[in-house]
């Protein structure tokens, strides 16, 4: 089944995208992830098939399917680590050390906006790119889980756009820590929730889901790849992020960027000069993704930083 979360006429609905693109409204007041969680997915979505249709998905704004209590953000296709790296710290090639483990940082799950919201750019930031991804929903909680066991803790699938603040990211990165504000402003997931028995049909005899990813701006194709492309599957990235913790119905776990013009900058990093170049107010990104959809969302101007002062040498005085 395909899940939307929409919004018409001042309410918010949970619904199943039916035929056509008809929207078929889950009965009572519920939001997807508290569906997840109940364990109720299926006979929700079935539920709703049998009600009467709702709005057409032209006719609705769509949010985002769900909004997430934590956000996983891995970095599983060696491509884009071998451009982006090239073009952030100026670094050739993949560190040996990435091969070790799916590693992935904790992005900002305050920040997510729906397939077709404008999207600000960040405050100080002259050097937008968007990201290519796609992000598994957890469906139950579960800890220090196999790779095995990790494939039924996997409720769906969706489009996850990291948009980044290049030139943020870049300063940050140079303290040893982060992202932080390179990668605080917004998240775009949609534009629905595709449950995992839907991509089943995808999946290649590696474990691997093969889907076509296409990433366009203003029109223009930027890049294309295969999400099988990944170093590892969901499930094995769900292994890892519950390791010695909990992963919960809800969260979300970014598969990284893909590879081949998956974002600006590694193409970047690959050709020594930024062509194309980074996203300014007016600018349209699309995502598409085979089996699950597109989303579409153009840059408008952001806030003005608010001013903090640079840190003080201070004086190391004890006691």
């Amino acid at each position: 089944m395909r899940f939307a979360t929409y919004e018409h006429q001042r309410q918010r609905q949970v619904a199943v995208v039916g035929e056509g693109g008809r929207l078929h409204p889950v009965p009572g007041e519920h939001t997807l992830t508290e569906l997840i969680a109940a364990g109720g997915l299926s006979e929700a979505g079935a539920a709703a098939l049998d009600a009467p249709a709702g709005p057409h998905v032209s006719e609705v704004r769509l949010l985002p399917p769900l909004q997430p209590s934590t956000v996983r953000d891995f970095v599983t296709f060696e491509e884009h680590v071998e451009g982006v790296r090239r073009s952030v710290d100026g670094a050739a090639g993949v560190p040996e050390q990435w091969y070790a483990a799916p590693t992935f940082y904790f992005s900002n799950p305050y920040a997510v906006f729906g397939p077709h919201d404008d999207i600000p750019m960040p405050p100080g930031s002259t050097m937008l790119d968007f990201e290519l991804e796609v992000a598994a929903v957890i469906g139950k909680e579960g800890r220090d889980l196999t790779p095995e066991q990790a494939r039924d803790h996997i409720a769906g699938y969706t489009i996850f756009n990291d948009w980044s603040a290049r030139d943020l990211q870049s300063a940050e990165m140079r303290v040893g820590l982060g992202p932080c504000k390179g990668k605080d402003t917004a998240i775009t997931l949609g534009p629905v929730l595709v449950t995992a028995d839907e991509l089943e049909k995808y999946r290649d005899e590696d474990g691997f889901l093969r889907l076509g990813l296409t990433a366009s701006v203003n029109g223009e194709v930027i890049g294309k790849d295969l999400l099988s492309n990944m170093s590892w599957t969901f499930e094995e990235m769900v292994a890892y992020a519950s390791r010695g913790t909990v992963v919960r119905p809800g969260d979300v776990l970014g598969s990284g960027t893909c590879g081949n013009g998956g974002c600006l900058a590694e193409l970047w990093g690959v050709r020594g000069t930024q062509d194309p170049p980074p996203l300014k107010p007016g600018d349209t990104v699309t995502l598409m993704v085979e089996g699950i959809g597109s989303v579409s969302n153009t840059v408008v101007s952001g806030a003005d930083p608010v001013p903090v002062p640079t840190g003080r040498r201070r004086s190391r005085e004890r006691p």
